[in-house]
């Protein structure tokens, strides 16, 4: 049975992992941390401030903001805990910070924790390579009207897993209103859509002469996000301190 500390489990996605880890035989969450300490009844001690937990963990699932990341870090740390950062919204300087601790704890980190997000990602990125010389790159995702930012940093996390598999790697081009111009070739176009309750859509397609390749992922809802980090905390929680992202999660089952 694996301990679990949520950082977050009083947002969104730390009731939706909750909600998943009750129905897991081989997880046990034993203490949250939240700056709502009141805000749900949960079966399990909750902290406003991270060193104030005493109950040790197996591992730590991190849905929470990137203000608390340092404190977060250092927790792990001290107690020598594997970590699992499902946050997004994160800088390039909180991206050093984490793989820097990771010489020190085991931590896993992505952008998206939905596991097809991932298979999306590898499949986009095998068709790059084949397609590169013959195809326009173009991708589309759709969110909910309340999303705030646009692109979506899914969005952003594809079209740089494309640019790596490049060969010459592509400018990005955000929309095309106002562009009087012809598409270039070294751009990879990305587009954002914003209403409903849509929880997530993301396209890539490949538009070639008298051919299109087109790879999609749909999300029903959250629980694929708390899955896949499930999923990663299983995997890293008997892990040597380094850094591991969902591509350390696939490869284990190719």
């Amino acid at each position: 049975m694996l301990k679990v500390i949520v950082n977050g489990c009083h947002g969104k996605m730390g009731q939706v992992l909750i909600n998943q880890i009750e129905q897991d035989n081989e997880l046990q969450v034993i203490a949250g941390i939240d700056k709502y300490i009141n805000k749900e009844n949960v079966a399990f001690p909750v902290y406003d401030n991270i060193f104030e937990c005493s109950n040790k963990a197996d591992v730590i699932i991190d849905f929470s903001r990137p203000e608390a990341l340092q404190g977060l870090i250092d927790f792990a740390i001290r107690t020598n805990t594997p970590l699992v950062i499902a946050t997004t919204g994160l800088s390039d300087q909180d991206m050093n910070n984490i793989k820097d601790a990771s010489n020190k704890v085991p931590i896993f980190q992505s952008a998206n924790m939905s596991v097809g997000i991932n298979v999306l990602i590898r499949l986009a990125q095998i068709t790059t390579k084949l397609m590169e010389d013959y195809t326009d790159i173009e991708i589309i995702e759709k969110h909910h009207n309340l999303k705030i930012d646009a692109p979506s940093g899914t969005a952003y996390l594809i079209a740089n897993k494309i640019n790596d598999s490049l060969k010459n790697p592509k400018e990005y081009t955000f929309g095309r209103h106002t562009k009087t111009e012809r598409r270039k070739e070294n751009e990879i176009g990305i587009h954002a859509i914003r209403g409903g309750t849509i929880v997530g859509e993301h396209s890539v397609i490949f538009a070639g002469n008298d051919e299109v390749i087109e790879i999609c992922h749909s999300a029903a809802s959250k629980n694929i996000f708390a899955l896949g980090a499930i999923r990663a905390a299983k995997f890293i929680a008997n892990k040597k301190p380094a850094f591991y992202n969902m591509d350390d999660l696939i490869e284990t089952v190719l």
